[in-house]
């Protein structure tokens, strides 16, 4: 059976992304690219490494037919997203790639977001989209909210470590590197060629990043108290992936068999043997997220490194694994690609 997908925000890098993915799904068909900026415009105009693929022009949302789609999934800034999300008919399943609907409470969103949310119905509708753990009522959704890239990634760390109880939750300490894609497509000055290549920088530091945001929901919801984690992301200078590194009071062999257990069937998901450590490399252009722990030399002191695609597992390829459940496919369709090395 073939399914109607529709993309809200093709232009974009998560826009590529999931069109690349999509092009060799056995049982979804693109149906409609919308991107206002570029409406008109071939997808070959804007994304010549893709203008192998027979695709409908790019047109404007409002242009799409939505009774002849199954599903869309929007790829569109926050604020905006809700706004155009909001405007479709119920009957469409919708992947939002955006922060709309992340979080559960709207004066949570006005906090890291700094407006009000404009669609506080379809909010508490929202399913998040971290797929290892929210897989059946993902399955069950209408809406699914997509994660960030950075929060999926220390998610991925530190989820069955928080609900396991093995370290001390008031000694958390995230530390993570994302490659400039994980800024967006749009031009900033920051991220010239010339004002980003060959150095590195930290950047919304001591607790303002917006992701923290989900941080707070997902581990207090688990720890069922408050827990706040220090994070400091740094722009890398190169084009995708992350790599994060989280530094926690425990003991490593329980933290390494935790890990262990909660992948054990993830698809997706790899947890090395202890000692070794995971690169961007490694799963670049892929769906996977490759885990390692080590033991730091001081006892009750471990380091955990976790490394994923920010475009891929981290955004497009999620919202992918999310749709091919709502949609009663093979969860894994489209989505083995090998990853691209070196």
């Amino acid at each position: 059976m073939s399914h109607s997908i529709a993309i809200i925000g093709a232009s974009g890098y998560t826009g590529a992304e999931l069109i690349r993915l999509l092009a060799t799904h056995p049982s979804f068909e693109i149906k409609a690219l919308a991107a206002n900026s570029k409406a008109g415009q071939s997808l070959g105009a804007v994304f010549p490494h893709l203008r192998h693929l027979d695709l409908p022009d790019l047109v404007t949302w409002e242009e799409i037919d939505f009774d002849a789609i199954d599903l869309c999934f929007c790829a569109l800034p926050h604020k905006t997203s809700q706004e155009v999300i909001s405007k479709l008919p119920k009957t469409v399943k919708i992947v939002d790639l955006s922060a709309d609907f992340r979080l559960r409470d709207p004066e949570d969103y006005r906090k890291w977001y700094g407006n009000a949310h404009g669609a506080t119905e379809m909010q508490e509708e929202a399913v998040y989209g971290l797929t290892e753990f929210y897989r059946e009522a993902i399955a069950e959704a209408r809406l699914v909210a997509g994660t960030g890239c950075n929060a999926a990634t220390g998610q991925y760390i530190l989820r069955p470590l928080i609900e396991r109880d093995l370290i001390d939750l008031d000694e958390i300490i995230l530390d993570l590197q994302c490659g400039v894609s994980g800024a967006g497509r749009s031009l900033k000055e920051n991220l010239l060629h010339a004002e980003l290549s060959e150095g590195t920088n930290a950047y919304a530091v001591g607790g303002t990043h917006r992701h923290l945001g989900e941080f707070d929901q997902e581990f207090s919801a688990l720890a069922g108290r408050p827990v706040e984690i220090q994070f400091t992301p740094h722009l890398g200078p190169f084009n995708r992936g992350i790599l994060a590194t989280a530094y926690v009071r425990g003991e490593a062999e329980a933290v390494l068999e935790a890990l262990q257990q909660a992948y054990a069937e993830e698809p997706f998901v790899v947890v090395l043997p202890m000692g070794e450590t995971p690169s961007t490399h490694h799963v670049r252009g892929s769906n996977f997220v490759h885990i390692g722990v080590v033991a730091d030399r001081r006892p009750g002191r471990v380091i955990v490194v976790a490394a994923l695609d920010n475009l891929c597992k981290g955004s497009s390829g999620q919202a992918l694994q999310n749709a091919n459940l709502m949609l009663g496919v093979d969860e894994t369709a489209g989505l083995m690609l090998a990853p691209c090395f070196p």
